[in-house]
């Protein structure tokens, strides 16, 4: 055992020493890493979240993986298989409540007229006049029809009726400190809660993300003047790059030619990855000259030209890190993407909750995080050429030491990733 510096991941907290141990025991702290597995009708998914300081004699976990994560060394790792209705509670019909539009408070919150839309989620205590409800609650629900006598909103967990693969991996151990108060947590509830399964369609129905206008923006002028003078920073902080560039590490394929679609001075692939030439596509020529891993670069406005100026089958993958919520004309693109692809190539989407306010557009404003990754996938879907669909998710890494957010954030920016293949020949 040695000594070592740890954080309690809370913005002002400083730096005390901590007792490191070698195995999980029931007195002990841990950092331990969840990733909880499903399927939907359209792909596969996995939803991870780092727990920074889970207190082992306190905190619940699931029965079926309390004991095997005990008397385990850093870099353990445990799963179980959860049939619908264990790891949450199961469907139930009584929660899929029919009712009038009236219940629909368009007024609720700050911003503008909330128009209903299917598939959407919404806070239930938006719902008005419905037993148990109240204003206060902003757990998510979904908003499941829209019909010409009412509405149908499905109060049950997106993940009621899924079988659940979940996965825990032991991270770092040490000793607990004095205990200075504090809550018990439940592991299934941070894990599964407020995200999970709401990046899927209800029932395979498309969800109505197309009316309101979705495409709009702040900043109507063309890009080509947003974007004239270069910006030499990231957008995201270097635990969420580290995470990119991993997930690109084991979804590229190696000794391939990959396009950069939406590129910067910075591709953000992993340095022990040998890729074939490098292909920018962005918007400031300065930027793409400074990316090092670049074989060559052009510039083009996708939301003037979408057709993209490469022959089909061309690259064996394309990539779009950070930049995905300012497409005006995604469907096109997405279109254009599967045409250049040579057949198996993948289209990975990557992207965060931080974008440049003024550019992106309105809708992607309004949704739930993990609805973005649903807005996504229906990108795929719509274009009718991709297949081997999956989504991909991280929250709650700690903020880096250094990071101008450090004061105020305790995590990471999430980490979200969308990707799928153009078929095989």
């Amino acid at each position: 055992m040695e000594p070592f510096p740890i954080a309690d991941g809370n913005p002002g907290d400083t730096m005390v020493i901590r007792e490191r141990l070698e195995r999980t025991r029931p007195n002990a702290m841990a950092r331990m890493r969840f990733a909880l597995r499903w399927e939907s009708q359209n792909g596969r998914h996995t939803d991870g979240l780092v727990a920074n300081a889970l207190n082992l004699w306190r905190d619940l976990f699931p029965s079926e993986l309390e004991d095997r994560i005990l008397d385990q060394p850093v870099g353990h790792s445990v799963s179980h298989r959860f049939a619908p209705g264990e790891l949450l509670p199961g469907w139930r019909e009584d929660k899929c409540l029919r009712l009038p539009e009236v219940c629909f408070n368009r007024h609720f919150g700050r911003g503008g007229p909330i128009t209903p839309r299917a598939g959407r989620f919404y806070p239930q205590g938006l719902l008005e006049g419905v037993a148990g409800i109240f204003r206060s609650n902003r757990r998510p629900f979904r908003l499941a029809e829209v019909r010409p006598d009412g509405l149908v909103a499905d109060l049950n967990h997106p993940l009621a009726d899924k079988t659940l693969d979940l996965e825990i991996q032991i991270e770092d151990i040490w000793a607990h400190g004095p205990e200075r108060g504090g809550r018990c947590n439940e592991v299934v509830e941070m894990v599964c809660v407020d995200g999970p399964g709401m990046q899927v369609r209800w029932r395979n129905q498309a969800t109505d993300f197309w009316r309101d206008l979705p495409y709009l923006r702040t900043d109507l002028r063309p890009d080509a003047v947003f974007y004239a003078r270069p910006r030499f920073v990231d957008h995201l902080d270097t635990s969420a790059l580290a995470e990119i560039r991993a997930l690109y590490g084991r979804l590229l394929p190696a000794g391939g030619r990959l396009l950069d679609l939406m590129a910067s001075w910075h591709s953000h692939l992993p340095e022990t990855l040998e890729v074939g030439p490098v292909t920018g596509l962005g918007l400031n020529r300065q930027e793409l000259a400074a990316n090092p891993v670049l074989s060559e670069y052009l510039v083009q406005d996708l939301n003037q030209e979408p057709r993209l100026p490469f022959a089909p089958a061309t690259f064996d993958a394309v990539v779009c890190t950070a930049s995905v919520e300012y497409l005006t004309r995604p469907l096109e693109i997405f279109a254009e993407v599967a045409r250049v692809l040579r057949p198996g190539g993948r289209f990975i989407v990557t992207f965060s909750n931080r974008w440049f306010p003024p550019k992106v557009i309105h809708l992607w404003k309004d949704l739930h995080e993990f609805e973005r990754p649903g807005l996504i996938s229906e990108y795929f879907l719509a274009s009718g050429e991709f297949t081997h669909l999956e989504t991909w998710s991280l929250r709650g890494r700690p903020r880096p030491e250094g990071d101008k957010y450090a004061a105020q954030l305790p995590f990471s920016d999430p980490v979200y990733a969308v990707w799928a293949q153009r078929p095989a020949a």
